[in-house]
């Protein structure tokens, strides 16, 4: 079976355009959303990749309309390739059931994990020269004063757990790390 997929990010959005030419492509059924290409919310695709068996074929009118990203697209790649599952992009012309298509997207992948890489490598750096400079990352420390007061308040035993958190404006975890210096200390 041929499926269609056709996403607008906002109910301002008309998907005419995308859904003709998907049914010029001869889709036997086409899906929409109307979400954020950022919202990981999307029933529609949801409800598509459940309709998808082997040996289908799911067209797109651009890339974009998939994929939130290009590590997102290409995991939906990798999952209709392993599922026998064709896909192809009408506006890019690309077409993962031929070698010409298979190799776009293995260029795509290449690219999205140099990517990563040197995001990771320019974060790192950023670290390295802001430990040089004395700056450690991470939340700042509470005032001691405030740290005090918390474990005054749970020693106490006048107040909840619950109460003291309110009232010093700290949450159970962040309590129960005061409490735990306490007692290493």
């Amino acid at each position: 079976m041929r499926f269609g997929y056709a996403r607008v990010s906002t109910l301002e959005q008309n998907p005419s355009l995308q859904i003709d030419a998907l049914e010029a492509a001869g889709c036997d059924e086409i899906i929409t959303d109307e979400a954020s290409g950022k919202s990981a919310i999307r029933p529609g695709l949801d409800n598509l990749l459940n309709k998808l068996r082997s040996g289908d074929e799911l067209l797109v009118w651009r890339l974009d309309r998939l994929g939130r990203s290009l590590k997102s697209l290409l995991e939906l790649i990798n999952y209709f390739d392993k599922t026998d599952i064709k896909f192809k992009s009408l506006t890019e012309n690309i077409d993962t059931s031929t070698l010409n298509g298979k190799l776009i997207f293995n260029i795509f992948a290449a690219l999205s994990e140099f990517e990563r890489n040197l995001i990771r490598e320019r974060t790192m750096a950023g670290l390295s020269a802001a430990r040089a400079r004395g700056r450690l990352g991470g939340r700042p420390t509470a005032k001691k004063a405030k740290i005090e007061a918390a474990i005054q308040l749970y020693d106490k035993k006048e107040l909840t757990i619950d109460q003291i958190c309110k009232v010093i404006g700290i949450s159970r975890g962040t309590l129960y790390k005061y409490l735990g210096q306490k007692n290493n200390n």
